[in-house]
């Protein structure tokens, strides 16, 4: 029989940066369900407070810790703070980031530096304290899980992004190999189009499409994350070290002429899809509509997408 017990995170502290919605929030979730206590750092202070306090409801410690990862001190800062509550590190998931939409013709390099600074230099900035905290611990060990995205591996969004994220997979892979002497394990997880509230703008077309040109026929969910972060926290993945984890229901498998087809319903219905959204909008306090739809919370996703799809208002 299996043993479940590798994947038990019961006694184990966490801590996940852009925790108070989307990927990082789900992250944060998923850890709290399977036992650890689970520390939130986020500029973002009224939505990280409301996922430290369903973390609570779980019966397992949280808080929160503001902090912008561009900056060392911070950092710094966040992670004393963290064992200050905690005692010790156990598990990180760098999750923080941004990107800047745009045409890369038109793109300045204030934006540039920026998305480079959060994605890639903050993520750096994030595993070398969170690795420095790992080796002064007894014993000294720990599991750190940058978040990068299936635009390190394919050009989907613009150059400042894809380079950002594909920086993020080849530094995860250096700081593996630095760091297994110190039983530290990190990998990546690279997700597809997450419907999270950044993407609760996405018109129904769009969404559409995605679920046409992905193999496993639905768009992904915060949850679809959830089996992939707990693995890599726990002891179940201890002689895995370096890798990018691609999560992304095989949308990134082929450059895909025409609609895939399928010959069985999807696991996941469109109106599945959309519950945890839901639950996350609501928990966020931002209305929508029957499927899940706000234009006006990141509209210059909608617009984009738009635009691109030739859609009208």
């Amino acid at each position: 029989m299996a043993d479940l017990s590798l994947f038990d995170l019961t006694g184990k502290n966490a801590l996940v940066t852009g925790g108070a919605v989307g990927i990082g929030r789900g992250s944060a979730v998923a850890l709290a369900r399977a036992g650890a206590d689970v520390a939130i750092a986020d500029v973002n202070a009224d939505a990280g407070e409301k996922t430290a306090e369903e973390i609570r409801s779980m019966r397992r410690q949280s808080l929160l810790v503001a902090c912008d990862v561009t900056r060392r001190h911070q950092v710094q800062a966040m992670v004393r703070d963290v064992v200050e509550q905690f005692g010790r590190l156990d598990i990180a998931v760098n999750n923080a980031g941004i990107a800047i939409l745009g045409a890369d013709e038109e793109i300045c390099q204030e934006d540039w530096d920026k998305v480079i600074a959060v994605n890639l230099t903050g993520t750096f900035l994030c595993a070398q304290a969170e690795a420095r905290q790992m080796i002064r611990q007894t014993p000294v060990e720990g599991k750190i899980i940058n978040i990068g995205s299936m635009s390190a591996t394919i050009a989907n969004c613009n150059a400042s992004y894809d380079a950002s994220k594909a920086g993020v997979v080849h530094m995860t892979k250096t700081l593996a190999a630095e760091w297994g002497r110190y039983n530290i394990n990190v990998n990546c997880i690279s997700p597809s189009y997450v419907l999270t509230p950044m993407h609760a703008s996405t018109p129904m077309a769009v969404r559409q499409r995605i679920r046409e040109l992905t193999p496993l026929g639905h768009v992904e969910r915060p949850e679809d994350l959830h089996g992939a972060v707990i693995f890599l926290a726990s002891a179940a993945s201890d002689y895995v070290t370096g890798n990018d984890l691609m999560v992304d229901g095989g949308h990134t498998l082929n450059a895909w002429l025409t609609p895939l087809g399928r010959s069985v319903p999807p696991r996941v219905s469109p109106e599945e899809e959309i519950v945890q959204l839901k639950h996350d909008m609501d928990v966020l306090g931002f209305p929508y509509d029957a499927v899940g739809i706000n234009p006006d919370v990141h509209p210059e996703i909608a617009d984009a997408f738009k635009a691109a799809f030739g859609l009208k208002e």
